[in-house]
């Protein structure tokens, strides 16, 4: 296996060479839950990313299939300078460090979440999904079961017994039903405020795009409104997530059966799918991947999980049960060994 320093001389190299300046330098530029990393340079009075993605860990293939796709439907994403597929290494466009995280206020998030939604709508009406691996039912569930492997069993010590599973196989049920009933369409899967940047020119810039499915009409949606990262009063979220059931209605993607109480439901419960995956996925990420730098959002993912389960009587017993292990617990914190 290629070590950490011969990788980053190996970058560094193919980077001078490719721009054809051997005096410049590389500096983080942002990483992520993967194998992927992002490095920042500067050439002739302009920044450029160089995205490096280990073969044997990463293919950039999907990334840049996916992503001229986007382009051509007219969305925001990183245009491609330079490429060598078998070293793992993307020379790409610098989009800026105004993420959306960073740049929400209440003041903006009107028109910035307008943005975002407006490029969701293209997506989901541009982009042909028809080729796309499905979110079928076996990786709806997998995912689920990340939560209780890793927050149950790892962090809070805690194997369910058999009633127990009958109570979180129900839910799981109940949550992979409602996500294969809704219309089916391009799926980014992280389309959240980490993932999109302010940028001058048909706002937003979208990354991360690379792990694209064909799945549920409202996955994304609960990602943008219900993020693992920021946290808005129920209204407003419930507003948005109105506003863009009508856009989905004019665009003749959802019929006039698909009222707002129904719309809602998909949305709360492909949202409640996505946390209770994240729930597991980030414990997973410190106790296997050892990056400890997601569990401050637990909380936030872990309020989530248990509110919506409790506004829904069929999901009752789930929030009880998770309720009744993590009650008193500091989520922050990793367990001892």
């Amino acid at each position: 296996m290629q070590s950490t320093t011969d990788r980053a001389a190996l970058r560094l190299a193919w980077t001078r060479a490719t721009l054809g300046d051997n005096a410049l330098l590389l500096e983080p530029a942002s990483s992520d839950a993967s194998f992927r990393s992002y490095w920042r340079t500067h050439h002739h009075g302009r920044s450029w990313i160089v995205m490096d993605s280990p073969p044997a860990q990463e293919d950039p293939r999907p990334w840049l299939q996916i992503g001229r796709q986007l382009t051509a439907a007219g969305l925001h994403v990183p245009a491609v300078q330079a490429q060598d597929l078998e070293q793992g290494f993307l020379l790409i466009e610098d989009l800026g460090t105004r993420l959306y995280l960073q740049e929400l206020n209440d003041h903006n998030a009107d028109a910035l979440y307008g943005d975002a939604m407006d490029a969701l709508l293209l997506m989901q009406t541009r982009m042909d999904h028809r080729d796309l691996p499905p979110f079928d039912r076996a990786v709806l569930q997998r995912g689920l079961e990340v939560m209780p492997e890793w927050f149950l069993g790892r962090h809070l010590a805690h194997t369910p017994a058999c009633d127990e599973w009958d109570v979180l196989e129900a839910a799981f049920n109940l949550i992979i039903h409602n996500a294969q009933e809704q219309p089916r369409c391009f799926v980014h899967r992280d389309y959240h405020s980490r993932n999109l940047l302010v940028v001058e020119q048909n706002n937003p810039g979208i990354i991360d795009f690379q792990g694209a499915l064909a799945g549920p009409i409202t996955y994304d949606l609960a990602s943008l409104l219900r993020d693992a990262y920021i946290t808005w009063p129920r209204e407003r979220v419930e507003a948005w997530v109105e506003s863009y059931r009508r856009r989905l209605r004019h665009a003749g993607v959802i019929g006039g059966d698909v009222d707002r109480q129904c719309f809602l439901r998909w949305f709360d419960l492909t949202g409640l799918h996505r946390h209770v995956r994240v729930l597991g996925q980030f414990y997973r990420l410190w106790y296997r991947d050892g990056k400890p730098g997601y569990l401050a959002d637990v909380p936030r993912v872990y309020h989530y999980v248990v509110s919506v389960a409790r506004s829904y009587p069929e999901l009752a017993g789930f929030a009880a049960l998770i309720e009744r292990y993590a009650e008193g617990k500091d989520l922050t914190k990793v367990a001892s060994a």
